[in-house]
């Protein structure tokens, strides 16, 4: 299952409500620490745009008509600065540090309450953030915290008094399916994260690494990790077909003749399949051919349909790096790219 994030518990919806009656929203402000280049700022929802001059001082009004009620999104010099939920009939007023212009952000006036409380419940999701940290604890530490968000978001529609009855309809139907389905999926997340927490301890530094055994040898045989004891290994785990891998050859090329000599072997390892060549025939001759055309150096090795491998260092997304140590321990199960100069770094330390 996706990760479930709170901060999903935004009104993305509420640009899809009820018509306005005949009206117009006031809307004015203060911003302080604004540049020359910020002049103007716009309003934004998937239905309409309005763009409001400021005054060199940082104020600003105007009157709108808001054709549809609901989230609208404040942008300044294209970038994302807050939000404001209008209703004709409001008559709002805004202030604002537009050096932390999210984090300053109040409403004042006729309606404030009901953006003010979508801010602070948007900061208290922030706040809270994704929910792995939840599926970690036991299940009655679980539903004990659980309880604790409701509370807390219960506490902020009756710290901000009068909200529109939009948003709290909408946010309460939000809230009460995000809640079911963190009660629902518990189980099988729990059990998962726990997984996750077994397998990257294994992959630490100084644990032994998982080993990859007989992959086929583009010179000739087959390779198994257990040949390079006593020199550092470099892994790279990369397929024909991906481009971000095609654009470290020309990095890892160089790395390898720069360090022809020393105590390190540069190993490649291609994942290339049936699913993606169309069978494994295929997948076999577009890395032989890949080999050769580009004229790839170190290790060429095959994993063909062996893919204990990859999950062994759960690589979900490729190209992948590994580095071991001489004795067969993990030096890093994340290595740095080719290209990354961090890398050099680490063998300088490593004495490489």
């Amino acid at each position: 299952m996706k990760k479930i994030t709170l901060v999903l518990i935004m009104c993305v919806a509420l640009v899809s409500c009820k018509k306005e009656t005949p009206g117009f929203v006031s809307f004015s402000g203060k911003l302080s620490n604004i540049s020359k280049t910020d002049t103007v700022f716009s309003l934004r929802s998937k239905e309409h745009t309005k763009e409001i001059r400021i005054n060199k001082d940082g104020t600003f009004k105007d009157t709108l008509h808001v054709k549809v009620a609901g989230y609208y999104t404040l942008v300044m010099n294209n970038r994302n600065y807050g939000f404001v939920f209008l209703r004709n009939g409001f008559d709002l007023n805004l202030t604002a540090d537009n050096n932390s212009f999210f984090q300053t952000t109040r409403y004042s006036g006729n309606g404030s309450n009901t953006t003010n409380y979508l801010i602070d419940q948007y900061k208290y999701n922030l706040a809270i953030g994704n929910t792995s940290k939840l599926f970690m604890l036991e299940k009655d530490a679980f539903k004990k915290e659980l309880n604790s968000i409701k509370n807390g978001y219960d506490s902020l529609q009756k710290l901000h008094g009068e909200i529109d009855t939009m948003i709290v309809r909408i946010n309460s139907k939000q809230n009460t399916e995000l809640f079911n389905l963190l009660e629902k999926n518990y189980d099988s997340q729990h059990a998962a994260i726990l997984q996750k927490m077994k397998t990257e301890e294994s992959l630490s530094k100084g644990k032994p690494a998982p080993k990859f055994n007989n992959y086929l040898n583009y010179k000739g045989g087959k390779t198994s990790l257990d040949e390079f004891r006593g020199k550092y290994v470099y892994i790279d785990v990369w397929a024909t077909w991906c481009k971000p891998c095609i654009a470290q050859i020309p990095f890892l090329k160089k790395l390898e003749k720069k360090y022809a000599r020393k105590k390190i072997e540069f190993v490649s390892i291609s994942t290339d399949n049936s699913s993606t060549a169309g069978s494994w025939d295929n997948a076999l001759s577009k890395w032989k051919k890949m080999v050769k055309d580009k004229d790839l150096s170190g290790v060429q090795l095959y994993a063909g349909e062996d893919t204990k491998f990859a999950e062994a260092y759960q690589i979900y997304g490729i190209p992948r790096f590994i580095l071991i140590d001489p004795k067969g321990n993990i030096v890093n199960a994340n290595a740095p790219r080719p290209s990354d100069p961090s890398l050099e770094v680490l063998f300088k330390e490593l004495g490489i």
